[in-house]
């Protein structure tokens, strides 16, 4: 995915997303390369992380269990 970085407002990033560049994003500046621009094109790639996700579920249904009472 594609983005381009429209302007920056204190510490943060207007980003414009997509083909048709139709989407705006603001996005922490300390998150963006020091060297960015206004106007430059960002690459961007977003994925899941499984092991995290799995282990957030793990964490929640453990909780979830112990305020129910299972202690199985």
């Amino acid at each position: 995915m594609k983005a381009v970085i429209d302007r920056f407002e204190e510490d943060k990033a207007v980003l414009l997303v997509g083909e048709d560049e139709d989407v705006k994003v603001v996005f922490p500046k300390e998150y963006l390369p020091k060297e960015a621009e206004e106007g430059d094109y960002l690459s961007v790639d977003i994925s899941i992380d499984t092991e995290a996700t799995e282990a957030a579920r793990a964490e929640a249904e453990a909780l979830l269990k112990e305020l129910k009472g299972d202690n199985e």
